[in-house]
């Protein structure tokens, strides 16, 4: 079985790009989207999704956040949002909790905190509350995957220039300690399992300078499993060539045993 986690920059830009002509390259069982940016009636009306079963969660406020799960075979939503003091509803559309025939998917779109203090502030928040809220997902038997743009590179092999970068959201002390701890607590990094250590893949590029071209990026797209899960990974990869068309992050791609 193949799993696929995609930060898109926007699903309506990431269309015109040829999103639906990369997916199927990719041929994913399971595909979390991130960053989708619309509503549903926001999608174009001549397109439907290349894969068979598809669901929304989205922002309320337009053109912001949300996250989509595809399928190739039909699964079953168990819920949104982890329920955070600041986010009781979830109205920012950053977690997706689906349920695909003994496999739970947790697709997750961790806040950024690069605008500013305030928003750093409800980053870490949320980020507290996650690991919290994920805790109970590892001592499930059944496998767990949790996916998606968690926004932090964890160690100094996950960015290009982590001595220019220990100063800036997304590489903050408190942030990688943070993913000490949510590791700690009982989930497995899948593509560092299969790829070992070294620096990269990343799966991140600003559009600034010549960080593409150059390779200098961030891996901040991430594949978790808990202990049910982690026997079952064959490979990992990172799929840069054409992902950078469709959007600014590359595709996730983990093969499981399934």
């Amino acid at each position: 079985m193949r799993l696929v986690t995609w930060n898109l920059n926007g699903i309506r830009a990431a269309i015109r790009k040829g999103l639906d002509e990369f997916v199927d390259r990719i041929n994913p069982d399971i595909l979390l989207l991130q960053e989708t940016r619309a509503l549903p009636e926001q999608l174009p009306k001549d397109w439907a999704p290349s894969m068979p079963h598809t669901l929304m969660h989205p922002a309320e406020k337009k053109g912001y956040s949300g996250v989509a799960t595809w399928s190739k075979e039909s699964f079953d939503e168990i819920g949104r949002g982890i329920s955070t003091t600041l986010d009781y509803d979830d109205s920012e559309g950053r977690m997706l909790h689906t349920y695909h025939n003994g496999i739970h998917c947790l697709n997750c779109y961790l806040p950024s905190g690069s605008s500013g203090d305030e928003r750093q502030f409800w980053k870490e928040a949320w980020m507290d509350d996650l690991l919290e809220w994920a805790r109970p997902f590892t001592e499930l038997d059944e496998p767990v995957f949790l996916c998606g743009d968690l926004n932090v590179a964890h160690t100094e092999d996950d960015i290009w220039n982590p001595t220019g970068n220990r100063g800036t959201s997304g590489f903050l002390p408190q942030e990688r300690e943070w993913f000490d701890r949510l590791l700690a607590s009982g989930w497995s990094d899948l593509l560092r399992v299969a790829v070992g250590p070294g620096k990269g893949p990343y799966s991140w590029w600003s559009n600034r300078g010549q960080a593409r071209q150059l390779d200098r990026g961030w891996r901040i797209d991430y594949v978790l499993s808990n202990a049910a899960g982690a026997p079952l990974l064959s490979q990992a990869s990172v799929m840069r060539e054409g992902g950078l068309v469709v959007s600014d992050h590359a595709p996730v791609i983990v093969d499981l045993d399934i």
